[in-house]
């Protein structure tokens, strides 16, 4: 199982995601020694700049693969790797709904030909 350190860790295992047409959200689930227990390429894809997602499908996995924490990571098929108020407000509710489950959201990163990290940007607390 390959252990998850660092952002740059969680990009490695994305990367094919900045070359999509559509948004896609892919979530990376971990145990409590941030080893990789499952991966699931396209928890949800979108449309050209948008993505509906619901923590529910997110922590139903989680739940599944027993797993203790979670990083998110989507596309912006734009190339525009600026936050929208959308992928803050998504962010917020799953970390939210993690938090009362006893499921992390370690980080959200965003995927162009620059990546964004929301861990790095403090917008994860």
């Amino acid at each position: 199982m390959p252990v998850i350190r660092s952002t740059k860790d969680a990009i490695a295992q994305a990367v094919y995601l900045r070359d999509r047409t559509r948004e896609h959200l892919m979530t990376i689930y971990l145990n409590a020694r941030n080893e990789m227990v499952w991966k699931k390429q396209s928890t949800f894809i979108g449309t050209l700049n948008t993505n509906l997602i619901h923590p529910r499908e997110i922590f139903a996995e989680a739940l599944k693969h027993n797993a203790a924490s979670v990083i998110l990571v989507h596309n912006h098929p734009s190339g525009d790797p600026e936050l929208s108020q959308v992928d803050l407000e998504i962010t917020k509710r799953i970390q939210e709904s993690g938090k009362i489950m006893g499921i992390d959201v370690l980080d959200h990163i965003i995927i162009t030909k620059t990546k964004v990290s929301l861990k790095k940007k403090f917008f994860l607390y």
